[in-house]
């Protein structure tokens, strides 16, 4: 049986990778009867000869209308998909190692309803029905290793409305998905700043008075300066400068480490820089990113650490 749906998976449409968005027509829609329907089949052949043998015309009524309705459910399994579009896929990036969260996002004319849809890919399954013509399903991936993800082949299903005939097509995504290194576990703390000198930075919670400012909604009123309040005639609030530290350069050529266990700890002391609200540099054989923060400056440092060659590759090129 694996087989047989190795060799169809062969000739089913599409065969390669394709952009986005791509439309459900009538060459890409496949219709076959369900177990169920395979078994209300050999019934209405049981009931068409009974009725035929024993010239009973209101058995062989029933026979043709159930006929009848079995093959409308045959037209109306094709007519949930005929037209669907797969708009767009993505995904939020997540270290190797975690499972990334595969959104597809749907879209088809709101005149015809479509519910119940499923959706299966990688061993993954999930389910959406389109709401004013949209909807969205999400499909949990693993991930092994860093750098780009290819998709498999997403088979979009239903066997509505009666459960007869199940009806399905493929999308095969050509974009593929980020997936960052996996950081470090446990490792040595952040390295000095060695970059710029020391800035300071507003903090809530920082030890020098930086400048008064109008009170706003939602301030503490800890942070009131009531004398100068008073002589203004209006709410004052204090804001405070804490020291940001120098700048983290995380260089490459430093990390004493095999090369995948540098590339672990440097995914790592990114985390630390972003958590800790550093600014850092990544230095890297090829390229040096920042110095920066934030979740772009940290997307970048990342992004560029995940597609990074393999160390096959990178000692294969030594040896050349």
């Amino acid at each position: 049986m694996s087989s047989l749906r190795a060799r169809f998976g062969l000739l089913a449409r599409p065969r390669r990778p394709e952009p986005l968005p791509v439309i459900f027509n009538r060459r890409r829609i496949y219709v076959l009867p369900t177990a169920f329907g395979a078994f209300f089949a050999a019934l209405l052949a049981v009931m068409l000869l009974g009725a035929l043998n024993y010239n009973n015309n209101p058995a062989l009524l029933l026979a043709l209308l159930l006929a009848g309705a079995g093959n409308a459910s045959l037209f109306a399994a094709h007519l949930q998909l005929s037209g669907l579009r797969v708009a767009a896929v993505d995904a939020e990036p997540v270290p190797a190692g975690a499972p990334i969260t595969l959104r597809v996002h749907l879209r088809a004319d709101a005149a015809r309803p479509r519910r119940g849809l499923r959706l299966r890919a990688g061993g993954a399954e999930a389910t959406s029905s389109l709401v004013d013509g949209a909807g969205e399903a999400r499909l949990v991936l693993p991930t092994e290793r860093r750098g780009w993800l290819h998709p498999e082949r997403i088979t979009i299903s239903t066997t509505r409305p009666l459960g007869i005939a199940r009806a399905w097509a493929y999308a095969w995504p050509a974009e593929p998905l980020l997936v960052y290194p996996r950081p470090e576990a446990d490792g040595p703390p952040l390295p000095h700043g060695a970059g710029d000198a020391p800035q300071a930075r507003l903090h809530p919670a920082g030890d020098d008075v930086h400048h008064l400012r109008a009170y706003r909604r939602g301030d503490s009123r800890r942070a009131i300066a009531w004398k100068p309040s008073a002589r203004r005639g209006s709410l004052l609030v204090r804001e405070y400068e804490q020291a940001q530290g120098a700048d983290v350069v995380l260089d490459w050529s430093l990390v004493p480490l095999a090369y995948e266990d540098r590339i672990q700890r440097l995914a790592r002391w990114v985390d630390e820089a972003e958590r800790e609200g550093r600014r850092y540099q990544l230095q890297l054989p090829q390229q040096a990113i920042g110095p920066g923060r934030g979740a772009v400056h940290r997307h970048a440092c990342l992004r560029a650490l995940a597609l990074l060659p393999s160390s096959t590759v990178e000692s294969g090129g030594r040896r050349g």
